[in-house]
């Protein structure tokens, strides 16, 4: 069964970073693309960033881009989300995400499996 699981979360101060990993298993890991969502409190689930399964070709919400990082590891089944200069509005549950396929998805609704959330919360 495949499955994702979130760890790395937590509470920092504003302007602390933050590395969230996400362990993928039960698939073939070289052939989804993967990414990380978050969602706040009474609002969607949005697209943070994303990396193809193919050269690892990144994709990031605009608010983020120079601050995250996401990377993937074939050879550990993992991917991960370098946090830096953290703001209060990054607060959300954060998700891993995977799709078959080699285009970066932004899209929730195209999303085929997700992890259960990790905590972040960023305080001012």
């Amino acid at each position: 069964q495949a499955q994702l699981v979130e760890s790395g979360g937590g509470l920092v101060q504003a302007g602390g970073s933050l590395r969230l990993s996400c362990l993928a298993s039960g698939l073939t890991f070289s052939t989804y693309g993967m990414g990380w969502f978050r969602q706040a409190p009474g609002k969607e689930r949005d697209f943070v960033a994303a990396i193809s399964r193919i050269r690892s070709t990144a994709s990031y919400l605009d608010s983020v881009k120079g601050r995250f990082t996401i990377s993937r590891d074939t050879a550990k089944n993992t991917v991960n989300l370098q946090m830096n200069n953290l703001k209060p509005e990054d607060t959300a549950l954060y998700y891993c995400a995977a799709w078959y396929g080699f285009d970066v998805v932004r899209s929730p609704n195209a999303i085929e499996l997700w992890g259960q959330g990790t905590q972040v919360t960023v305080s001012s």
